[in-house]
């Protein structure tokens, strides 16, 4: 008699998670059997960790937050509108080419960085004491590194200098009194990316507000920069918004200096002639003296005229400078934010742990199968021989 078959599909399944699950049973015993090694492994990754952390230089964040004024031409029905659909259109409406997503580039363009270099910096040191400096001598000098850094670049040091002695020497411009923003030297070049590095400005799409997070390895040179970086923000917006206004500024204050000379000569045209001419009746003399008086009068209306146009001018100037909210100023850290040695300590013990399961479980056997070709072919030309 045939035997009834039945087939389960689940059967398979079932069996594929009984053996995964007998599988992970047996590496847990697997490693669980080796806990020594386990503790090895993470004991060296924590000496290894410990010297990685305090290896890091410390470094001091300063964080502040700007609300800058945006200008609008939306009219009033198209924002309520907008408003109510909840469609946020500052930046599609703004009269602004400068507006707040535009920020973050601003800072990070090479003129506005360069024009860091210069910043006055004073840190205290152990062996020099109180020093005073620019930003460029501060971060070219005075700015740690880990020691593994010298010995990375310590091969393409090496390289350079012999390389070098296969090219033409040329003068080698240090600092930055010889500045070109258009064509930066390489120490220059380095000197502008870790300013990069240590000025973050990112913007609130929602809020627009504008947040500035400034890091160095001091807290003082920290929060200076922020300060400054903020103040150079105020200026270049203010400039911008205010440049048409202030054009405006300069050709009525022209044309007022213009208007109140010809009206003082004029006057003084007028006043020499009827004092010369006294007790004259004269009807020649009659017809000078209103036509000087006319004229006079007419350089008096275009002073006038002039005098007003430029109070104009001024009062639109404070019209547009922009008013920018400091939401959050900045503020000297009393605590380094980074590293943090625990972070980096768990780090590097986790990463020993898996380093040492990874070879336990699978490091030993893949060696083995590697080395077990090498063996075979080592063995067939001896098993040749004998059976010869």
């Amino acid at each position: 008699m045939e035997e009834n078959r039945h087939y389960d599909p689940a059967a398979p399944a079932m069996y594929e998670e009984q053996n995964d699950d007998i599988d992970i049973m047996a590496m847990v015993r697997t490693l669980l059997g080796q806990w020594k090694k386990l503790l090895l492994w993470a004991g060296i990754a924590a000496v290894v960790g410990i010297v990685v952390a305090f290896s890091i230089p410390r470094q001091y964040t300063v964080s502040s937050k700007m609300a800058p004024e945006i200008v609008t031409k939306t009219s009033g029905s198209v924002a309520s509108i907008a408003s109510m659909l909840g469609a946020n259109i500052s930046n599609m409406t703004t009269n602004d080419a400068v507006y707040p997503d535009l920020y973050p580039e601003i800072v990070a363009s090479t003129p506005f960085v360069t024009e860091l270099f210069s910043m006055p910096v004073s840190i205290e040191t152990k062996k020099e004491g109180k020093l005073d400096m620019d930003l460029y001598t501060y971060l070219k000098d005075y700015n740690k590194s880990p020691w593994w850094n010298a010995v990375f670049n310590a091969p393409f040091k090496a390289l350079g200098w012999f390389m070098g002695l296969f090219r033409e020497k040329q003068e080698e411009v240090e600092g930055y009194a010889a500045l070109d923003a258009s064509a930066l030297t390489r120490e220059q070049t380095l000197i502008a990316k870790a300013i990069r590095k240590s000025v973050v400005v990112t913007v609130d799409k929602k809020t627009q507000v504008i947040s500035l997070d400034v890091t160095a390895q001091n807290p003082r040179v920290a929060k200076d920069l922020s300060d400054l970086v903020i103040d150079k923000i105020q200026r270049y917006v203010t400039s911008y918004r205010t440049e048409k206004a202030r054009k405006d500024m300069d050709y009525y204050l022209q044309l007022y200096d213009e208007a109140k000379a010809d009206y003082y000569a004029a006057q003084q045209r007028y006043a020499n002639y009827v004092d010369a001419n006294q007790g004259v009746f004269l009807q020649r003399v009659k017809t000078e003296q209103e036509r000087l008086q006319n004229e006079m009068k007419l350089a008096f209306d275009l002073y006038n005229s002039c005098a007003q146009q430029l109070q104009m001018s001024r009062a639109k100037v404070q019209q547009e400078t922009p008013v920018c909210v400091i939401v959050e100023p900045p503020v000297l850290p009393i605590k380094a934010t980074k590293p943090s040695k625990m972070k980096t300590l768990a780090a590097f013990i986790f990463l020993g742990l898996c380093a040492c399961a990874v070879w336990i479980l699978w490091g030993k056997e893949a060696i083995a199968k590697f080395k077990a070709p090498e063996s075979e072919q080592a063995a067939a030309p001896e098993t040749q021989q004998s059976e010869q």
